[in-house]
């Protein structure tokens, strides 16, 4: 497409601008050089149309003191829509179906997105939840809970498809419904080691970005892709995070929105934990399972009679607790699990404060760890199992 075909010399009158010639006027108007959110705004609002602002937009660049401007050549959005065509990706536009509703309250709504899976997840109730990447193993179990028993109850499950608890969310929800939101083109995947989960993402559920096509992300990129993730919810949910983290970025964004902003709570010596403290403290719900948050957002959740719920698992055959009849083994065994909580611990440390020979904890570990009542982390941790 040319400008030649844009305005075609002819004796007839000029046609009117098709709906592909607004959208890919827009597309080139948002591309353009210091054009950002709200320029692209004002342009529209002052000139009725993305093609009367490109028109204008030199003018408007010079008034500025901008001289020799030149808006965004065609070619660069010709070759979005070749690559978006190559990926799968559908553009959806603001104030168009299925543009999810919750964007528009937004200032910074993005008047694009580029989606790749099913669209019609935006129009199902959605919930946020966002965590470390480098999360404990009872954070992962956590937000593997969370996100399949919150999909079961009718959400949405929408994360940034990061390592850590993001994957964990998303895979846990993939039956039911989950959307990731990335920071860079949505064709392009980040994490690499997500690519499986990815591609099982775009066939089960959806992906989307704002971010151009074959754009590699950024470290500028995470925070504005955050403010989707939360914006795009009702609620967000946070299940570890550092003091300084973007998962905390997140939940700022939600509070700046409007947005209800729920944190597991953890060990106040657990790093992992400090920030979803803090969040608590400082007023957030407290999540102990799916439970609390249906109580606080109850007239979103929706039946899903059309996926099969779990089954329930089989009662365990094993003793929760050590038979009576055991001893001095008994005895230890009930030392150690009274000593270990979710929080790891080193196995070194434990063994100081049991005041015990090492080489009756250690046997003792190996049956508490068969039996299912500890778990070992790397870096020689222990931890109970929940």
């Amino acid at each position: 497409m040319t400008d030649k075909d844009l305005h075609p010399s002819s004796t007839h009158p000029p046609l009117p601008p098709t709906q592909e010639d607004e959208q890919f006027a827009r597309l080139r108007l948002l591309r353009s050089r210091r054009v950002g959110i709200s320029t692209y705004r004002r342009l529209l609002d002052e000139h009725g149309s993305a093609i009367n602002a490109l028109n204008a937009l030199p003018e408007v660049a010079q008034a500025a003191g901008i001289s020799d401007y030149r808006i965004c050549p065609e070619g660069v959005v010709q070759a979005d829509l070749n690559a978006a065509r190559t990926a799968g990706a559908r553009l959806l536009i603001q104030g168009q179906t299925p543009y999810p509703d919750l964007l528009n309250d937004l200032d910074d709504a993005p008047p694009f997105l580029w989606v790749i899976g099913d669209p019609s997840l935006l129009s199902r109730p959605m919930i946020s939840l966002v965590g470390a990447r480098n999360a404990s193993s009872l954070g992962l179990r956590m937000a593997r809970t969370l996100a399949a028993e919150l999909g079961e109850a009718g959400f949405v499950v929408v994360s940034g498809l990061a390592r850590g608890i993001d994957a964990a969310a998303h895979s846990a929800a993939l039956a039911q419904g989950t959307i990731a939101v990335q920071a860079g083109g949505v064709d392009i995947i980040y994490p690499s080691e997500n690519a499986e989960l990815a591609e099982q993402i775009a066939a089960q559920g959806l992906r989307l970005s704002e971010q151009p096509m074959g754009l590699q992300p950024m470290a500028r990129h995470f925070p504005r892709r955050n403010r989707i993730i939360s914006g795009l919810s009702r609620a967000t949910v946070v299940v570890e995070a550092a003091a300084r983290s973007g998962s905390l970025i997140t939940a700022r964004d939600a509070l700046d929105q409007g947005r209800d902003v729920l944190a597991v709570p953890g060990h106040p010596m657990d790093a992992r934990a400090a920030g979803c403290n803090m969040l608590i403290r400082d007023g957030a719900v407290l999540v102990r399972s799916a439970a609390d948050v249906l109580e606080v957002l109850p007239e979103l959740a929706t039946p899903r009679p059309e996926t099969p719920r779990r089954k329930p698992a089989p009662p365990p055959l094993r003793a929760k607790t050590p038979p009576p009849n055991r001893g001095p083994v008994a005895k230890l065994h009930a030392q150690i699990l009274a000593r270990l909580g979710p929080a790891p611990v080193a196995e070194d440390q434990l063994i100081r404060d049991l005041q015990v020979p090492s080489s009756d904890v250690a046997p003792a570990l190996l049956d508490l760890e068969m039996e299912g009542e500890i778990q070992r982390q790397p870096g020689g941790l222990l931890s109970r199992s929940a």
